[in-house]
């Protein structure tokens, strides 16, 4: 397993601690509080049912779930866990179809026909959106003799949608004062696949610039090339001068991308450690009981100062019952540990631990799962 090493990312575990620190009681309170991540030695590990689970989709939490499947094989030797990481929109449909065991997608699933389809996968019983890996999103580029460059929402929409075609155009001027920005053509590089990761930039975009191109999983910005999964589009920017994504922010960092900083109204923000843990306390939870969907508009539309706007959340889509016992089992370990000394490893590999109180309210939601 590789596991790549982003010293940044260490401060975030502090400031992550703030994340949904209200909410044990209340499903709409605002993220706060003091907590810390728990002691994952405290909470014990059910091993047993099926040796080897099955699951797919997001690959924005890849090098997360590898980290995750390395703590479960460590806790509950003799077991195994295939990921493929076919993106959030496979991950989904393969769930509803039951040829996994659990979906992983960067949105949760939609009310109507996915919330409908899972519940028969799940013989009659809802499905459950579970947020395990939170991270944020970069928008990465790569332009020969510009090492630093900044972008609003209402720019970064314009550019995805083909209205800024150029990287001296006057609207990306304005922002970045008296740098020097070249006559070149932007390459616009975006996620073939259907993705989570597509359908929460495009939330933000719409929330935060104007974006009337609507969002969901496919990219509707009308403009540029298409690349399947995180890695692709990450490695296409980093083989064309000009070229312009978004990406996981361990992603853009694996493929040395240069990383926009976004100004969202009180200054240019940097993608850091400490910024991003300022825009996640603002999360809320809108899910009832143990569905755990997040309200991320008031992240997206945050004008917080020293705030970086543009994350996720991976859910694990999960039959709440509906599991015959060997796999109920099984998933049920999987994801204590996961939710636990899985988190060890998480900083490194470029996501945010969880905080102590989301962490409680998760592993309630995992054991009441049948």
């Amino acid at each position: 397993m590789k596991i790549q090493r982003h010293g940044a990312v260490l401060g975030l575990v502090a400031a992550s601690a703030l994340l949904l620190g209200a909410c044990g009681s209340d499903n709409n309170a605002p993220a706060g509080g003091n907590n810390t991540t728990s002691n994952a030695a405290s909470v014990p590990v059910e091993c047993g049912g099926k040796t080897k689970l099955n699951a797919e989709g997001s690959s924005a939490q890849k090098n997360a779930v590898d980290a995750f499947v390395q703590a479960y094989q460590a806790a509950c030797p003799g077991v195994d866990l295939a990921y493929n990481p076919s993106g959030s929109g496979a991950g989904v449909k393969n769930f509803n179809a039951g040829q996994v065991d659990f979906g992983g997608s960067d949105s949760a699933l939609k009310e109507g026909a996915e919330t409908e389809a899972a519940a028969k996968r799940c013989q009659s019983n809802p499905a459950w959106n579970l947020p395990l890996v939170f991270g944020p999103v970069a928008i990465g580029y790569k332009v020969s003799g510009v090492d630093s460059l900044v972008l609003d929402a209402k720019t970064t929409a314009a550019i995805f949608s083909g209205a800024v075609k150029k990287w001296n155009d006057p609207a990306i001027k304005a922002l970045n004062g008296s740098a020097t920005l070249p006559d070149k053509d932007i390459a616009v590089i975006y996620r073939s696949d259907e993705s989570g990761t597509t359908d929460n930039f495009q939330k933000y975009l719409k929330v935060a610039g104007g974006w009337t191109k609507g969002d969901g999983k496919q990219f509707k910005g009308g403009v540029g090339e298409g690349k399947e999964k995180s890695a692709g589009v990450a490695q296409a920017v980093g083989s064309i001068d000009g070229a312009i994504t978004y990406v996981e922010w361990s992603f853009a960092q694996d493929n040395k991308l240069s990383i926009a900083k976004i100004d969202s109204g009180a200054g240019a923000v940097e993608l850091t450690a400490e910024s991003a843990g300022k825009a996640i306390d603002e999360a809320k939870i809108k899910g009832q009981g143990n569905d755990l969907v997040l309200d991320l508009d008031s992240i997206y539309g945050s004008k917080a100062a020293g705030a970086y706007p543009l994350l996720l959340a991976t859910y694990e889509i999960v039959c709440s019952k509906g599991y015959d016992a060997d796999t109920a089992k099984a998933v049920k370990a999987f994801l204590t540990v996961a939710a636990t000394s899985g988190q060890a490893q998480l900083a490194e590999a470029g996501y945010v631990p969880l905080p102590k109180a989301f962490q409680e309210k998760l592993l309630t939601a995992v054991k009441a799962i049948a």
